[in-house]
């Protein structure tokens, strides 16, 4: 069962690997979410300006610098499909930490929404905003939402411009990045459907094969 476990986390890494060979280089703000054009295995992590909870903001490759590191993109606080996600990556949190890696998270939510999220779910690993959309550009992730999806999230009491503090309508395609110590990018997991994340399990084991 192991075995077959395996294979198929090999198997999910070369369809990843693929997919991303067969993005384009150029980085752009997608219009949907399925035209988005991932950053390439094997590329350096980019440049990319995110801010603190407390406002402070850094470039991502320092605060992942010399380490092995796993970056979350989640849409934001507001999402219930993220922080389901989150409660679920809370369960291997801890065997992540033993393998060495630091974990952040990023997304769209400015920096007063954070400590929200952070409280909500008693995380140990970071959390940053990427309310300006500089890293989620780096990574290739980054799309433009309709009007029409705006005013359904409106219906739900969802408000990007209240939860970003900007009005460019921006959203990450929700990824994960597993990044080596020369800061490397070694695994992605990158869906359009923003309702599929990796699962803990499956996100565990890519960490152990590449640790």
């Amino acid at each position: 069962m192991k075995n077959k476990f395996v294979l198929t986390v090999l198997f999910v890494l070369q369809l990843s690997t693929l997919g991303s060979l067969m993005a384009e280089d150029k980085i752009k703000i997608a219009k949907t979410a399925e035209e988005v054009c991932p950053i390439k295995i094997g590329a350096a992590v980019p440049n990319a300006l995110i801010r603190s909870i407390e406002g402070k903001e850094t470039d991502l490759k320092e605060i992942i610098k010399d380490q092995k590191a796993i970056v979350i993109f989640y849409r934001g606080g507001w999402c219930p499909y993220c922080n389901l996600h989150l409660s679920e990556l809370q369960n291997i949190e801890d065997d992540l930490l033993k393998l060495g890696y630091k974990i952040v998270a990023i997304s769209m939510d400015k920096p007063e929404k954070l400590s929200e999220t952070i409280n909500k779910h008693n995380m140990k690993y970071e959390l940053y905003s990427d309310s300006k959309a500089n890293a989620c550009q780096a990574f290739g992730i980054a799309f433009t939402v309709d009007d029409d999806y705006i005013q359904k999230l409106k219906s739900f009491n969802m408000d990007l411009e209240t939860s970003s503090g900007e009005t460019h309508h921006i959203l990450p395609v929700p990824a994960v990045f597993l990044i080596d110590k020369a800061g490397s990018i070694k695994f992605d997991y990158v869906n359009p459907d923003y309702k599929a994340r990796i699962s803990g399990k499956l996100l565990l084991e890519a960490a152990k094969l590449f640790q």
